[in-house]
């Protein structure tokens, strides 16, 4: 399985976001985080910056981690193309009736860290079909 440290994941993004700039030949998986990349100008100025990949963000200070935020991104597409956990596919579809294909990811995401804060702090596994009721709660709102 792969296991990338947290200074290869940044450095993934990096590197794709300035092979994208000079009209370098991206990978597939390049491409996919360069279309997310794409979505956040917030984040271009960073990820033109090598010693970004050191930064701590924090809470504390009010900021997001954009290499998190980017790296979820990507989890959910991932998700979505092979529709794992199976439902995840549907639930997206119904989120689209109602939002952005990036706000509905984005509601994907805000269950995704939830589900994952709660099997940190009851310290069990993920649990899927919590993850597809939280994102279905999205879709009634």
């Amino acid at each position: 399985m792969f296991n990338p440290s947290r200074e290869q994941v940044r450095q993934f993004f990096v590197e794709a976001w300035q092979k994208d700039q000079q009209k370098g030949v991206l990978t597939p998986i390049e491409t996919i985080a360069v279309d997310w990349v794409r979505e956040h100008p917030e984040y271009h100025d960073l990820l033109r910056n090598p010693d970004a990949v050191q930064a701590d963000f924090t809470v504390e200070e009010g900021q997001t981690n954009p290499f998190l935020h980017l790296s979820m991104h990507l989890a959910i597409h991932e998700q979505l193309s092979i529709d794992q956990p199976p439902g995840i596919k549907a639930a997206y579809n119904r989120l689209l009736q109602q939002r952005s294909p990036h706000e509905a990811v984005h509601c994907i995401m805000d269950a995704l860290g939830e589900i994952i804060w709660e099997a940190q702090r009851l310290n069990k596994p993920l649990d899927n079909e919590r993850y597809i009721e939280l994102i279905n709660r999205y879709s009634t709102r």
